[in-house]
């Protein structure tokens, strides 16, 4: 069964761009023409990688809006794996799969990377659930097939998989030379109309302080002002806090700011680690973001050893008026 027609041709993504008030680029282009050709069937399907801001996740959407009568799911990594994780325990692989999935025909999975081990194992076992169930998948990721899992130590335990990835998606580099999240006039809402500041006035008080336990942990709040939460960058990324944390607080709270942000550098790589993993949840869910203290965007913030997805965290943060 086909899944797709070429009745999707490089028009529709120049009508899509044009009702959105741009013209396609020629990387853009390029990529629309190899996606026309594209003939979606259950258990295939389409790798789009390339870096940050490029316009990978506006190319998909219009693929997926074109894909009439089919039954498609749009899933972030953080949220589509944590929600795997939690189910897995009650009820098992594969009614969990049989959950998350729900008769989608194709999943579009935006942002796909794999740093961790836990998530490399369900991610083999997400790719045989696909085919079992006539599901296409269509990704987009900042990494290359090859630069999954870049961990040394699990890198060769996840070629398999790669390797399985490279058979089963027609792997298509979205080329260009412009990040277009960078230098963006501000907008009044979401994750975008957030600040970069040195400072903010207004600065919590001690008795303003409360203790959110969002999974039994206890994460301390600088404050809590109706929808808007304030942490510090200590306690919120130099302690052991997890995506599942970010994924609970940005669904009870829909405006942040992280105070307290300290040079890249003085960091310890895991707190970076959780920052980078911070700032993806909650431009995910389109929640403003206020951060106050070193503008990680400016300067020679090159990354820092160990951590990954950097270069998509600063372009997130340059959308951000400061």
């Amino acid at each position: 069964m086909r899944l797709a027609r070429r009745s999707i041709t490089v028009d529709t993504f120049e009508r899509a761009a044009g009702a959105d008030g741009f013209r396609l680029d020629l990387g853009q282009r390029a990529v629309a023409e190899q996606l026309s050709r594209v003939e979606l069937r259950p258990g295939r399907g389409v790798y789009l990688w390339g870096p940050v801001g490029r316009g990978k996740t506006w190319l998909i959407d219009a693929y997926r809006a074109a894909l009439k009568g089919r039954r498609t799911s749009r899933v972030h990594f953080h949220d589509f794996f944590r929600r795997l994780h939690s189910l897995v325990p009650e009820h098992g692989i594969d009614a969990a799969m049989d959950l998350l999935l729900d008769g989608c025909q194709v999943l579009f999975f935006d942002e796909f990377h794999v740093h961790d081990v836990g998530d490399g194992a369900l991610l083999s076992r997400l790719l045989r659930a696909l085919d079992e169930r006539g599901t296409a998948l269509v990704v987009t990721s900042n990494y290359p097939p090859d630069g999954l899992m870049p961990n040394p130590l699990f890198h060769d335990n996840f070629l398999p998989t790669i390797a399985v990835l490279r058979e089963r998606l027609e792997v298509i580099e979205l080329v260009g030379d412009r990040d277009y999240r960078s230098g963006r006039g501000p907008t009044t809402s979401g994750f975008a109309s957030g600040r970069r500041l040195a400072a903010l006035s207004g600065w919590p008080v001690d008795g303003e302080r409360a203790v959110l336990s969002p999974f039994g942990r206890p994460i301390v709040a600088r404050a809590v002002r109706g929808d808007l939460v304030w942490f510090d960058f200590v306690e919120l990324c130099e302690r052991p806090t997890s995506v599942r944390d970010y994924l609970r607080l940005a669904a009870d709270h829909g405006h942040w700011v992280v105070s307290g942000v300290p040079p890249i550098l003085e960091a310890t790589p895991d707190g970076v680690q959780r920052f980078c993993t911070l700032v993806d949840v909650l431009h995910d869910r389109d929640v403003p973001l206020t951060v106050v203290g070193a503008d990680w965007c400016e300067g020679d913030a090159l990354p820092v050893e160990r951590v990954h997805d950097l270069a998509r965290t600063r372009s997130r943060l340059s959308m951000l008026a400061n």
